[in-house]
């Protein structure tokens, strides 16, 4: 049986070992979108990316993708239209989030 705890230092170590490998900041950037907005979708992340990187919108999916799935700190709700996925910054999470972008 996994314990929150063991989950909580779990999912620290997936994030650390995500934001080492940044090379050009431009994850620091993407998850410091979700601490200012709390909730994005893929479109408006680029966007805001897009102003300071040169990225296209299908690697800003991809790293919202990861985040979501490999390192589990964002949930995911459909929008009425159902077209649309807006990606959620899970609330015990913006702590560990917010000092670890601010540590590099």
């Amino acid at each position: 049986m996994r314990y929150a705890a063991d989950l909580k230092h779990e999912i620290e170590r997936r994030l650390k070992d995500y934001l080492k490998r940044d090379t050009s900041g431009i994850r620091h950037e993407l998850l410091s979108i979700f601490i200012k907005t709390r909730s994005v979708t893929i479109p408006e992340a680029f966007e805001q990316l897009k102003e300071k990187f040169s990225i296209s919108i299908q690697s800003v999916a991809s790293m919202i993708g990861t985040v979501a799935s490999r390192i589990g700190i964002l949930s995911v709700q459909k929008k009425n239209d159902n077209a649309t996925s807006v990606y959620i910054l899970k609330d015990k999470y913006t702590d560990m989030v917010s000092s670890l972008i601010q540590a590099v």
